[in-house]
């Protein structure tokens, strides 16, 4: 297991995520040089965006001509192609933020350039030119063409990430699931000034990584979005290395500490459907009750869920503790005696180890809830 791995544990396509931060596509920015010069505290970048038909070519030079930064070339794919070899010993996992009218126009670029990166459909755009030629904000507006640029991209194995705005759509709940049905792997998310409880939504409605944005220019905002569950957070405007070399250097002090910088905070205290590894049996009137009943997982299920994902980890011990199992018990920052006890006695792990098992413990919890999402929305 390499160091990234270790780490954030976190793949996307295929690749290692060394730090949970991602510059974000900023039109006429954010291109190979722009991320090269960064490379070293970040571990995604999307660059872009790029328009990749006539209609959307079209709408750039007119956003030029209106004094508006735009890339402009009249052979995208070998633009683009330029762009990704210039990256490709970066050791950042690379993704396209690509604008076009037609599920076409995306198949054709990822035939050209291949899997080697992410293909992140512009859904996030607002600029009046570009939504008239039927992208950006337009798909979030009729999403059924959305799904059918996703799936068309799917048809070639490749990992596709959507760049949405919260709060176009009438329900981003409903449009994560929409995305995740249709084959998506990635959503990023512009919370725009929702905040951390339209991005628990969102995690709670569906098992895709998600990267939040905007804003996210500190520590305690990247936590934030963090424990309501980010995989990554992503920074446009701000990403100087000043700022990214801080974030970087926070994020993983918060890792050695702690084990997982991500976790969520606990169900009782508005955490996402990831804090089900740290609630206890179902048997007090508590938030995960109510929870429960509206992800459609039973009380049964969910200790048998639990009960078989703990089998053979160290978290199977802890006869001391109050439900005689570390399945149960809360998270490492609620002070415990027994479970502390525990964990040296019986477990034989630290601290530290106790939350990485309680990670991947959250991980079998997710797939097993995700096996059969209901129809009816989390919040």
């Amino acid at each position: 297991m390499n160091d990234s791995l270790k780490r954030c544990g976190l793949i996307i396509n295929g690749q290692a995520v060394r730090t949970p931060i991602a510059i974000a596509s900023m039109a006429g920015v954010v291109d190979a040089s722009y991320v090269l010069a960064r490379k070293d505290h970040i571990g995604a970048a999307f660059i872009g965006g790029y328009s990749i038909d006539e209609k959307t070519i079209a709408a750039s030079r007119e956003m030029a001509a209106e004094g508006r930064t735009e890339f402009l070339y009249d052979d995208p794919v070998a633009a683009l192609q330029e762009q990704v070899d210039a990256l490709r010993e970066s050791g950042v996992v690379i993704g396209l933020n690509l604008r076009g009218s037609t599920p076409e126009s995306y198949t054709a670029i990822a035939s050209a350039i291949g899997n080697g990166v992410i293909y992140e459909i512009d859904a996030h755009c607002r600029q009046p030119a570009m939504i008239a030629a039927g992208c950006g904000e337009a798909l979030l507006n009729e999403p059924h063409r959305l799904a059918e640029t996703i799936r068309a991209l799917k048809t070639l194995d490749v990992t596709v990430s959507v760049k949405i705005r919260a709060g176009v759509a009438p329900d981003d709940r409903h449009l994560a699931r929409l995305l995740w049905r249709a084959g998506a792997d990635i959503i990023h998310v512009d919370l725009m000034d929702f905040g951390h409880s339209r991005l628990r939504q969102i995690r709670n409605a569906c098992p895709l990584v998600l990267i939040a944005n905007n804003s996210i220019t500190s520590f305690d905002r990247a936590m934030e979005m963090f424990s309501h569950g980010a995989d990554m957070v992503s920074l446009a405007r701000r990403s100087d290395e000043r700022t990214l070399a801080g974030l970087d250097a926070a994020i993983q002090r918060k890792e050695e500490e702690t084990g997982w910088y991500n976790a969520p905070k606990q169900l009782c205290r508005g955490g996402d459907v990831r804090a089900l590894t740290f609630c206890c049996l179902p048997v007090k009137h508590c938030p995960l009750i109510p929870f429960l009943e509206r992800i459609g997982l039973s009380k049964e299920e969910y200790m048998h869920i639990k009960t078989e994902a703990v089998k053979g980890t160290p978290l199977e011990k802890g006869k001391i503790t109050c439900f005689q199992s570390l399945a149960w018990c809360c998270k490492s920052s609620s002070p415990c005696m027994l479970r502390e006890v525990a964990l040296q006695r019986e477990a034989g792990i630290t601290t530290r180890e106790y939350m990485q098992e309680k990670r991947r413990l959250s991980e079998r919890i997710m797939e097993r809830v995700y096996d059969a999402v209901p129809d009816d929305d989390a919040d």
